[in-house]
């Protein structure tokens, strides 16, 4: 199978700052658009970070913009989420998927996932 490792959560507090990473194994995204989801309990599945085939396209949501910063390095089939100024409402599971396409803002066009890592921020 497919496999998306996530890694980098932890504990931190407000205001702190986190660098996720996802390594892709038993093929390449290159040519795939990819995104950084998070779940929090009680809440559905959001997609916080997107990027293009090429890394050049990037979206965010409106609640994350300009704190978050979505990149990648396709000879290494990495993807990564730096994280500054964290929120307790950040608090969540963050998963990273590859889209179908060359770049997606839709959840339903995501069809690779892997496991999540957790990032707990206090207040």
């Amino acid at each position: 199978q497919v496999q998306l490792q996530a890694s980098g959560g932890g504990l931190v507090q407000a205001g702190g700052s986190l660098r996720l990473s996802c390594v892709a194994s038993r093929r390449t995204f290159s040519n795939n658009g990819m995104g950084w989801f998070r779940q929090a309990p009680g809440k559905e599945r959001e997609l916080v970070a997107a990027i293009s085939w090429n890394g050049g396209i990037t979206n965010y949501a409106d609640s994350v913009k300009g704190r978050f910063t979505i990149s990648r390095n396709n000879p290494k089939n990495a993807l990564y989420l730096q994280m500054d100024s964290l929120k307790p409402e950040d608090t969540a599971v963050y998963y990273c998927a590859a889209a179908r396409g060359a770049v997606s803002w839709n959840r339903d066009q995501y069809n690779y996932w892997g496991r999540g890592t957790l990032v707990t921020v206090s207040s």
